[in-house]
């Protein structure tokens, strides 16, 4: 339940970031939510091959909610990297309306 929590706020800071840019915003939604899993994912490649290779336990030994509390602030990481360089480049690319250019003169 906690993971659904988790997921929920992910896409609503996602969502309100491409509402604020006018993007896609279920689009960016989901891609903040995809960002999690890939981090999480990679981080659980690496840590298999760095288990397997350093030690005689198998990585099937592990208790999966230690694995999974190990690899949360991996995928958390991944997507607060995503999401800053989402807002850092969209603020710099930000196009000024043509109604304030307008309004200068008047």
């Amino acid at each position: 339940m906690l993971g659904f929590a988790l997921l929920y706020f992910i896409g609503k800071y996602y969502y309100n970031l491409a509402v604020y840019h006018n993007k896609n915003k279920w689009g960016f939604a989901v891609l903040g939510i995809a960002a999690y899993y890939a981090g999480v994912f990679f981080f659980g490649v690496i840590l298999g091959f760095i288990l397997e290779l350093s030690s005689n336990n198998s990585v099937n030994d592990m208790n999966s909610f230690v694995l999974g509390l190990i690899a949360l602030p991996f995928g958390a990481g991944t997507t607060a990297l995503l999401y800053h360089l989402l807002k850092k480049n969209w603020e710099k690319n930000k196009k000024i309306e043509l109604e304030m250019i307008e309004q200068i003169g008047m």
